[in-house]
């Protein structure tokens, strides 16, 4: 198991993807996968019963998916926000931090159609300043969760991938911190 955190737009999904396939391992992205049991998209699930619902069903999703064996998991940017959630991403195998500037997030997002149409503002200002907040909040919660810690800024993914699979332990199903 292999599990990547970060903020949305700092390649998770992308980087997730091509390490899968480097690993020979399954890829999953666990917002698509909260999408596929709920029947509907995170934006939805936000818009009719809260983000506390929300938070649950991720949860649920995470402690389904960490069990598994040779799989690299594309986390949701807000799943530290669980103690427990950090404490299993850990007991897993190894937790990528994947980091960007604040700018190059934001700048990612707005390029980015699918996020604007699934996933909703977590704050009342949305755009880069909900970025500056949400991030000032979750980074001590990444930094805390994080076996490794990989600033995709200005890197290719081809890049980024090799960062990644530089620091990781030989056999990454071996390794997990309690």
């Amino acid at each position: 198991m292999l599990s990547l955190i970060g903020y949305r737009g700092t390649g998770k999904s992308t980087v997730g993807m091509r390490l899968a396939r480097r690993l020979k391992w399954e890829w999953l992205d666990a917002d698509n996968e909260l999408e596929r049991r709920a029947g509907r998209s995170i934006k939805e699930i936000f818009a009719t019963d809260g983000e506390p619902t929300f938070r649950q069903l991720e949860r649920e999703v995470l402690v389904d998916l960490l069990s598994r064996q040779r799989l690299v998991l594309s986390t949701g940017g807000g799943c530290v926000m669980n103690a427990e959630t950090r404490r299993d991403l850990r007991a897993a195998g190894p937790v990528v931090w994947l980091q960007a500037s604040v700018e190059t997030i934001a700048s990612r997002i707005l390029h980015d159609k699918a996020t604007k149409a699934r996933r909703p503002n977590l704050t009342a200002t949305g755009g880069i300043d909900e970025i500056r907040v949400l991030l000032a909040q979750r980074e001590p919660l990444y930094r805390e969760c994080a076996t490794i810690t990989i600033d995709t800024e200005g890197l290719s993914l081809n890049e980024a991938v090799a960062r990644v699979l530089s620091q990781l332990p030989t056999d990454p199903t071996l390794e997990a911190r309690p």
